[in-house]
């Protein structure tokens, strides 16, 4: 899972740079275009023909399409055009709460004190490294910031969706349907939205398509094979408090490719994430040893 973690990392530096050279909702298609590609070429490899699931495995896959793909990509593209940077990070690192509680509500996970303890303590160190940057503040409150909020709980549903699937479906099969899908209903609706995508806009550069390609390979098609398989292995809410590690990740990344300053208070974000998420998902307890 650290491995999707720094994926996603990175990821945050890539798309912050691709930003300059696309606009929000092109650059998404153009990333799950990718991811799709690469993804259909690990089916192949891997199954030897394209999976074919039953009519009701298909309209709960459009359904987590919907929320981890399309809706999640929209919310967070538009929100954080209205919102700030501090404000989005923030509200990114309640996915593991948010994750625990639907868990929780479908499944009946209990959530433990040590658990929500770990939660705490992670968002607390996330909190410590998105406000220690100069200028940060809670203070930009509103739409952008519900926009963000909606993206999150979009993205935790789809995930509730996933582990009732991986019940019956392997997890290389979910991803590749649910990105199919949700792709599609993304790139339908930025070919026929109020903005005219150009050639211009299409074609910036060699640079910047080197960065999309890394981001839909990489980051969107290989973190989330490996975030979807780890949700069949531990579900929802232990896998979600993982999710911790990207905002300190994307901050690292962001002061070793794009020049940001690292301080002390980045050190103690790491800590405390790397505490958190050992908490969040340490097993309730050790099996006994039975007796002779």
């Amino acid at each position: 899972m650290l491995l999707a973690m720094v994926l996603w990392g990175v990821n945050v530096s890539a798309v912050k740079a691709l930003t300059t050279s696309f606009e929000a909702l092109p650059l998404a298609s153009l990333r799950m275009l990718v991811a799709c590609a690469a993804l259909t070429a690990v089916v192949l490899w891997r199954r030897g023909g394209l999976p074919w699931p039953s009519a009701r495995q298909a309209a709960a896959m459009a359904g987590c399409a919907f929320l981890m793909v399309y809706a999640n990509q929209i919310l967070f593209a538009l929100g954080l055009q209205r919102s700030t940077a501090t404000n989005g990070a923030l509200i990114m690192a309640l996915s593991p709460l948010v994750s625990a509680l639907m868990a929780a509500l479908a499944f009946g996970e209990p959530l433990a004190p040590r658990r929500l303890f770990g939660v705490a303590l992670g968002f607390a160190g996330v909190a410590a490294v998105v406000l220690s940057h100069p200028g940060a503040s809670l203070s930009h409150a509103g739409f952008g910031d519900l926009m963000l909020a909606l993206g999150v709980v979009s993205f935790a549903a789809g995930g509730v969706g996933v582990q009732r699937l991986a019940r019956q479906i392997d997890p290389l099969s979910i991803s590749w349907l649910i990105y199919i899908i949700g792709t599609g209903m993304l790139v339908a609706h930025t070919a026929f939205g109020l903005s005219p995508i150009g050639a211009a806009q299409l074609f910036p550069g060699w640079w910047p398509w080197a960065l999309v390609l890394f981001s839909g390979v990489a980051a969107t098609a290989a973190g989330n094979l490996i975030w979807n398989r780890a949700i069949a292995v531990i579900g929802v809410a232990r896998t979600a408090v993982f999710l911790y590690w990207v905002p300190v990740f994307g901050v690292a990344f962001a002061a070793l490719l794009l020049g940001e300053v690292l301080t002390g208070w980045h050190l103690f974000g790491f800590a405390a994430v790397m505490t958190g998420t050992w908490l969040g998902t340490r097993p309730s307890g050790a099996p006994r040893a039975r007796a002779p």
